[in-house]
């Protein structure tokens, strides 16, 4: 298989008789047209509705391919974000999709919409959206429980609380599978102190043949890096991206 990083969430997986296209917002090195040549068959998925997951661009590639598949989360077209014609398959959590190549499951999410289970060509992947231990800082040594207030969402919120939702979604995902070839995931600096604890328990629960790290525009590629060493220590490959448009077979 041929991964290739577009941007932030984005990533076009190539397998032995398909391409997926998962998270597209937007693509800094011009990698899209090429990949759009492409004589397989191209499945584009989109995890929930945030500008920086879901564009509306990606509807526009089908003047040069047209016979791609559109897998999107139910939640876009809840926003108003799409019409329901455009897409083949609108999946909440819980529900699949096949066409007999491709099999998908909408797994649950921490945030908006979903995250994506995909069964082809006898591998297994695994697209967090924006599925994360997102409130990870709070919880240091000092914290003993209750409310915490967020700048971020301008909210007070319990971590402890979305902890355990976290980790719940993750139980729900294990009773389909626990370990993927490829599984990408957040690994985003601006959390702030324990930017890397969803991704340390991700790994903890699933078998995983190559850890990719995303979400992280905003903080850096090296600031993704830091989760080499914890992969490093189950012995889990893991990317280390260093700039827009690039590959790696694995």
């Amino acid at each position: 298989m041929k991964l290739t990083y577009i941007f932030h969430s984005g990533f076009a997986l190539e397998t032995e008789r398909c391409m997926l296209v998962f998270d597209y917002w937007m693509d800094p090195s011009g990698v899209m047209p090429q990949l759009l040549k492409t004589s397989k068959p191209m499945y584009v998925f989109s995890s929930h509705f945030h500008e920086d997951h879901f564009n509306r661009q990606i509807f526009a590639w089908r003047q040069t391919k047209p016979d791609i598949v559109y897998i999107l989360s139910k939640d876009i077209l809840k926003h108003r974000r799409a019409q329901k014609e455009e897409a083949e398959a609108w999946l909440a959590k819980g529900a699949t999709w096949s066409d007999g190549l491709v099999r998908v499951a909408a797994t649950g999410s921490t945030d908006s919409g979903v995250s994506w289970i995909v069964e082809t060509d006898g591998k297994r992947i695994f697209h967090a959206g924006d599925l994360n231990n997102w409130y990870a800082r709070f919880l240091t040594d000092d914290y003993h429980g209750g409310l915490v207030y967020s700048a971020e969402t301008g909210t007070d919120v319990n971590p402890e609380k979305e902890e355990k939702r976290f980790l719940g979604e993750l139980k729900d995902i294990r009773k389909i599978t626990d370990s993927f070839s490829v599984a990408m995931f957040p690994v985003d600096g601006r959390i702030g102190n324990g930017y890397t604890r969803g991704a340390r328990q991700f790994i903890d629960m699933f078998r995983v043949g190559l850890l990719v790290p995303m979400h992280f525009v905003a903080s850096g590629f090296e600031s993704a890096w830091r989760m080499k060493e914890f992969a490093d220590a189950k012995n889990i490959p893991f990317w280390c991206i260093g700039r827009e448009g690039e590959s790696i077979e694995f």
